[in-house]
């Protein structure tokens, strides 16, 4: 197998890279400490090429596809978890799903805007009682003849409260079961009926923000219909695999992050008369973790390869999520730990890549559904897509 990076690949890594040191790096602590999220970085990122990967060119894509995505996702996360939100809000969320399941003119009105970053985007699947299991939802949408009008809640939505256009999934026919989940590109601003306010009472994440929405009669046009009515679960689905390789990247990032600091840091403190990464109890903490750091690095390019090779990936995006998320958690705990006291400081940035980190375990799928999924696949009970 050939392991190298293209020269193209390399440029969009070092790109983003510069970025992350450049223009996130050092004004980070303050934007944490006030929970600050600059929509002008999101254009920027935008400008840079960061949400056209993976887009057909006639889009707005660059030519590019998942792995140069992971790639500038990874190194964003390394420097904040936070600033690796983006990249499946602008692009491998709501834009790649419009891209696949949208008309002509869904495609025009919204793909632009959300790659170039000055479109806020989003979508929403959690619900105060609904979290993994996506079928017990409760938001609905009545059809009402010449529109839908949309009941319900949603929770723990990045950009929920600043989003200008994103998908919204809920019951068109709760009788069906799963089968019976539509998805609406909605704008709720501009949306009545639609009321969203922030969650600010988060352990990390805290420049990404999360918000809930609460619909009380919204009335939708019925073109605000994404793809056929009743076949919004397989395309939350689908839409998942393709977000959840973004949070993997991420975690990768955390980790890598987590494990410089830790370097770093081990090779400037002396005890005992000397630095403390002489000592054997911290080098196996540092082998540990970049055991764990560069294992889940190959999976996470391999399933990003398979899926730009157009191959069946969900097992192994599964697989490399749950693998990048818990070494991101394992890392971070580390690196907290071989700073000892300062570690808990927040002075330090050790602290805040564990609170981060505690999210992957979470988002885009548990590590409790990760496993389902990749047991089932194993087993043979489902199928590879």
């Amino acid at each position: 197998m050939f392991f190298d990076l293209t020269e193209e690949q390399r440029l969009v890594q070092d790109t983003a890279r510069r970025f992350a040191l450049e223009d996130i790096a050092p004004t980070l602590e303050e934007e944490e400490k006030n929970h600050e999220f600059k929509l002008e970085r999101v254009a920027k990122m935008g400008e840079l090429g960061f949400f056209s990967c993976v887009l057909p060119e006639q889009l707005g894509g660059n030519g590019m596809g998942f792995l140069e995505s992971v790639l500038m996702a990874e190194q964003v996360g390394q420097v904040s978890a936070s600033w690796r939100l983006p990249f499946n809000m602008q692009n491998l969320g709501a834009p790649l799903s419009v891209a696949r399941y949208g008309t002509d003119e869904q495609k025009e009105k919204y793909i632009s805007g959300w790659i170039d970053g000055t479109k806020i985007g989003f979508f929403a699947m959690t619900e105060p009682d609904t979290g993994s299991d996506v079928a017990s939802m409760k938001t609905h949408a009545i059809n009402m003849g010449d529109h839908y009008e949309l009941h319900g809640s949603k929770i723990w939505i990045s950009n929920a409260h600043i989003g200008d256009a994103g998908l919204l999934y809920a019951y068109t026919d709760r009788e069906k079961g799963n089968k019976g989940i539509s998805c609406f590109i909605i704008e709720p601003k501009n949306l009545e009926g639609c009321s969203a306010r922030p969650i600010e009472t988060k352990l990390g994440l805290h420049c990404s923000p999360t918000g809930e929405f609460v619909f009380e009669g919204a009335r939708v046009p019925k073109d605000a219909l994404l793809g056929e009515v009743n076949n919004g679960f397989r395309m939350c689905m689908w839409q998942l695999n393709n977000t959840r390789i973004g949070c993997a990247a991420g975690a990768l990032g955390v980790a890598g992050g987590a494990l410089q600091l830790a370097i770093d840091y081990a090779n400037e403190r002396q005890q005992f008369g000397k630095p403390i990464s002489r000592h054997q109890m911290v080098q196996s903490q540092i082998a540990d973790m970049v055991l764990e750091h560069q294992a889940a690095q190959l999976l996470v390019y391999k399933a990003a390869w398979l899926k730009d090779q157009g191959k069946p990936n969900q097992y192994e995006t599964s697989v490399a999520k749950l693998a990048a998320s818990e070494a991101a958690v394992h890392a971070a705990n580390e690196c907290m730990k071989i700073f000892g006291s300062y570690g808990y400081s927040t002075e330090y940035p050790a602290e805040r890549f564990y609170r981060d980190a505690k999210s992957l375990q979470v988002v885009e799928g548990t590590s409790n559904i990760q496993k389902v999924i990749i047991a089932g696949m194993a087993c043979g009970h489902t199928p590879n897509r």
